[in-house]
């Protein structure tokens, strides 16, 4: 099999702070991303698929399709949000890799109902210190 990766940007916010802890406690294991008012970035979505090469297109998806299904699975939802407002996160603290995980839940049945393709991976990237990977162990 042979793979595609495309890469994708937008801007969300955070607070990284657990409801069930103290603000003290958040704090210690937070530091300043426990801050109330939260703090943004520009995240960096590469989305790998897997799947037959098409004998007629040359293609395992056209680029513009998996473009389309990261738009509406992935930008809308997410795009400019604070993601501690957005639903997937209500039980959880939205952390990258919390987050890592979560888009790669929203993209694969999306991805498979494309045909003959299946989401590998996501990696999320953070900052230019910070990324996380979650995906098929293959």
């Amino acid at each position: 099999m042979i793979e595609l990766t495309r890469c994708y940007r937008l801007p969300a916010a955070h607070v990284l702070a657990n409801p069930r802890l103290s603000d003290a406690e958040n704090d210690e294991i937070f530091g300043k991303c426990a801050n109330e008012h939260g703090h943004g970035h520009n995240y960096g979505f590469d989305v790998t698929v897997t799947g037959e090469v098409d004998s007629t297109t040359g293609q395992i998806l056209a680029p513009e399709r998996l473009d389309a299904v990261f738009e509406a699975a992935i930008a809308k939802r997410y795009s400019h949000r604070l993601l501690n407002e957005c639903e997937a996160f209500e039980a959880l603290v939205p952390t990258t890799e919390n987050f890592a995980k979560i888009v790669y839940d929203d993209l694969a049945p999306a991805i498979a109902a494309e045909g003959g393709v299946e989401l590998v991976r996501v990696r999320l990237t953070e900052t230019p210190r910070n990324f996380f990977e979650y995906g098929d162990e293959r």
